[in-house]
């Protein structure tokens, strides 16, 4: 196992420089570090005051010239001055390869180079170390996604076993068009409605704003729970439903019956068991989120979580934060999925990691 463990680190290597090379030429090609900086500090910035600002986050070398985004450059040279033909400009060009002394001397390997050391850099608009913003927004993060994500899974488990109990009956019947019908409204609805009915209507519970002094912790983040528990469960009962009924058309369900086991021991414990490798798929997928925060019911509750914090990285423009809350997203994500396979071995003995 050790070695599959390894092997499969070694493979994440690069599949996060992929992850991080389309980003940065998303934010350094795309958009030019200049440009940038004339969002981040206002079309009217002084042309001194965008370069100090480029200087600043390391887009200018000491004596004031841009770094070259990649070691090799193409640039296009006129050869001829332009001239015109009725009225047209026309200018004859020609690509010019440039490389630079240093292969590492470029953006893109110094920014990858912060990252093997989890430097994640300062933000483009506050200036602040992006480690520091994680690391504020991830408590209102857990405090909102782990106790939704614990609920939800108990409930979605325990309702997708009941309608397998009652399969082809009305309940069944009847629950799965529930399910469809919450799988059919946005997120979005149940944010609105939420706040409408149980904080304007009836005042319940807070409609926006967050707190970490005891007891208002609860209040405030009840309503976004329910909310993210309801929303996902629709989709959560019919997968693990789907998931249920094929094993109940296993032979060994049969020879449970058979041998006179009640209904509630062949659930819990056949079936449950059986199905839990298909169950830790979603559920260890499921677990990079639970950190990274949601991006919509934090926005629309005030929370400063993870999820707010790359909203407004992304209204703002700040590369910096999009960019560190990608590679730790990644990075989470490729862990989960180690983390799958190390469970597949755990809970059936037959699978073996080589």
């Amino acid at each position: 196992m050790l070695n599959y463990i390894i092997r499969r680190l070694l493979y994440m290597v690069p599949i996060l420089l992929g992850v991080m090379l389309i980003t940065f030429l998303l934010f350094n090609v795309v958009i030019t570090p200049r440009q940038m900086a004339y969002r981040i500090r206002g079309p009217k910035a002084s042309p001194q005051d965008i370069n100090n600002w480029l200087q600043n986050h390391g887009y200018l070398d000491k004596k004031g010239r841009e770094i070259p985004p990649f070691p090799i450059t193409v640039q296009r040279v006129p050869l001829l001055p332009s001239f015109k033909v009725f009225i047209f400009d026309v200018q004859v060009c020609y690509p010019q390869i440039k490389i630079a002394k240093n292969p590492l001397d470029s953006l893109y390997f110094r920014s990858m180079g912060r990252f093997a050391t989890f430097d994640l850099g300062t933000s483009f608009a506050t200036d602040e170390p992006v480690l520091d913003m994680i690391k504020r927004g991830a408590i209102p993060s857990l405090c909102l996604t782990f106790p939704a994500f614990v609920v939800g899974l108990f409930l979605s488990l325990n309702a997708a076993l009941l309608l397998v109990f009652v399969r082809d009956s009305l309940i069944d019947r009847w629950g799965t068009v529930v399910c469809v019908a919450g799988m059919s409204i946005p997120i979005i609805v149940y944010v609105i409605f939420g706040q409408w009915v149980a904080a304007n209507l009836f005042t319940w519970f807070p409609a926006f704003g967050f707190s970490m002094e005891g007891f208002s912790t609860v209040r405030f983040i009840a309503l976004p729970v329910l909310i993210m528990v309801i929303s996902g469960l629709g989709s959560d009962v019919r997968m693990y439903r789907a998931i249920f009924l094929e094993e109940a058309r296993a032979e060994y369900i049969r020879t449970a019956q058979a041998k006179g086991a009640s209904h509630a021991r062949v659930l819990m414990v056949h079936m449950l068991k059986n199905g839990m490798i298909s169950v830790i798929t979603l559920v260890v997928a499921a677990l990079p989120f639970l950190i990274m925060g949601t991006l919509v019911v934090e926005s629309f509750f005030g929370i400063p979580g993870l999820g707010n914090l790359m909203v407004n990285a992304i209204q703002t423009a700040d590369f910096g934060v999009i960019q560190a809350n990608v590679f730790l997203g990644s990075l989470l994500f490729l862990f989960g999925l180690l983390l799958t396979d190390i469970c597949y071995a755990a809970v059936d003995p037959r699978i073996r990691l080589q």
